[in-house]
Order: structure tokens, then sequence, then C-alpha cells
């Protein structure tokens, strides 16, 4: 059982990964004004997961290579899959809109996490699971004729693809505890980068305009959102359970809906408006500890 500092500490670490990846999402969506954005993806993870290997060399830790079947699997679904599903995503669709529905993750991880890893939800959970579910429906209002649906269909299955690597990064942890995470994350990266840019050297996308604000969303993007925050990611999904860490990431839409709204003029309706509500009273339950009941001592 994790104890209290830990949880606490995984717990710091996602809210703030959610606002940097929050954040990132109007950074992904500005940018596509200067680059193609496959060949963005591809220069974005080059940079990070060299970012990485620096990390690990200041730290002095191994650089020896992760377990490679492993690593390519998590690499070819949580970071070349992902990224390269939702990037695209972004060319015709909104920037809070495709980020809430990339985060259908979560509602693929607790099942996989219940069978692969036997993380089964307590009641409460499921709760806020049922909760969660409801107020994505409301935000994506499946009722309405979405003349984005392409664009949705591919943020989704970029959310599938981010929770297989979710899980299997989450096994890997179990199965191999002694290595570190921040290895797993730039090995992983580093698989995923080679398949994105073999993708962008064959997509043939227009030029690059290197202007100050590509390179401004270039850093962010290499050193915040793509290279550190993947190992906060995995440090978060080392130290909560998988369905827990894959919930609590609804933060992340959340942030992403708020500066879409603010910034990009995207405002939500008013069933949006209650879905966002009612997915954030879903994360306070999901990452509340649990009740500790204590016994009562027996008078002396």
């Amino acid at each position: 059982m994790l104890n209290t500092s830990g949880r606490r500490g995984a717990v710091i670490a996602l809210v703030i990964l959610s606002l940097v990846w929050g954040a990132n999402w109007i950074v992904m969506k500005s940018v596509l004004a200067y680059s193609g954005p496959i060949t963005f993806s591809a220069v974005r993870y080059v940079l990070g997961t060299l970012v990485l290997f620096l990390v690990l060399i200041v730290r002095r830790d191994s650089l020896a290579p992760t377990p490679w079947l492993p690593t390519i699997l998590i690499g070819l679904t949580q970071t070349a899959g992902f990224q390269l599903l939702v990037q695209i995503s972004l060319v015709t669709g909104g920037a809070g809109k495709m980020a809430l529905i990339a985060y259908t993750m979560p509602f693929w991880v607790i099942p996989m996490a219940w069978v692969l890893l036997d993380e089964k939800p307590s009641a409460r959970q499921w709760f806020c699971i049922a909760l969660a579910a409801a107020g994505l429906v409301l935000i994506l209002e499946p009722w309405r004729v979405q003349p984005s649906l392409v664009s949705s269909l591919i943020a989704l299955a970029g959310g599938l693809s981010w929770a297989i690597g979710t899980v299997l990064s989450k096994r890997q942890f179990q199965k191999r505890p002694h290595i570190p995470f921040l290895r797993w994350t730039t090995w992983q990266m580093a698989c995923g980068t080679v398949f994105i840019v073999a993708f962008a050297l064959v997509s043939h996308e227009r030029p690059i305009d290197f202007t100050p604000a590509f390179f401004a969303a270039l850093a962010y993007n290499a050193v915040l959102a793509t290279g550190l925050a993947w190992a906060l990611w995995l440090f978060v999904v080392q130290r909560l359970p998988a369905n827990i860490a894959g919930l609590g990431s609804l933060i992340t839409p959340l942030v992403s809906v708020l500066l879409a709204w603010l910034i990009l003029g995207e405002g939500p309706d008013l069933a949006e408006a209650v879905g966002i509500f009612i997915i954030a009273m879903a994360l306070v339950g999901v990452l509340r500890p649990p009740t500790i009941r204590m016994r009562a001592r027996p008078a002396d």
C-alpha cells in the first residue's frame, strides 16, 4: 500500500502535469499556422527525447536500454500513436473539444487495468466513473450534428492508443520495479520518436515557417510538454493505480477548455459548462484518499 506522502506527491505531480498539458493544446493548435502537424510532432519529439537523455546524464543515471519489446510497444502507443493522432485531429478540430475527446483515455484504461492489472475499482470510484462519463457526454453533445466528425474519431483513437500505452507501462513497472521510471520514459520516447520521424519523412508536408512564434511553441513542447511532462506522467502511473491516474488526468482537458474559451474564443455552451462542472466533481471524488476508520480503543 502506497503511503500518504507518496500518494500526495503523485497527486501534486498530476496537477502540475495537467496544467502544462492543458495549456499545450492551445500551443499545438496555434503552431499549425507555421508547420504541418506531423512535421511539428517529429521536431518536438526529437528535442524532447534529447532533453530526457540530458536529464539522465546530469543525474548520472544508467543509459542502458530498457527491454526492447515492451519499450517499442509503449513507444508506438503512448508516444507515436497518441501524438500523431491528436496533432492531426487539431487540423480541423477545436483545441478544447479535441482535448476532451482524446481524454476519454481513462475510460479505456479502467477496464484494461481491471483485467490486466487486477485493479478493481471501488464502489466510490465506479460512481465517479459514471459521473465523469455523464459529464463527458454533455460536453461532446452527441445529439448534435458534428461537422468535425473525422477529427473527433481521430482524437478518440488517440485516447485509445494512450490508454494502451498507460496500461503497458504500469504492467512493466510491476514486473520490473528495479528499472527507474525515467529510463522507461526516455527509451519508450526514443522508440516512438523514430516512428514519428519516419512518418514525417514520407508525409511531404509544407515547409516550416521559422518565426519567433514557432520557436516559442517548440521550446514549450520540447522542454515542458514532451520531455519533462512525460517523465511526470510515468511517475504518476508508477505511484497511483492506473484507474485513478487515468481518471485524474481529466484535469488536463478541463484546463484546455477554459484556455480555449479565453484565448481562442471557443466558449462552452450550457451543456458543456454543466459537463465541465460534473467532471470536476468526479475528479474530487476519485482523487480523495480513502477514509480510514479507526477502531475504538477499549477503556483502561
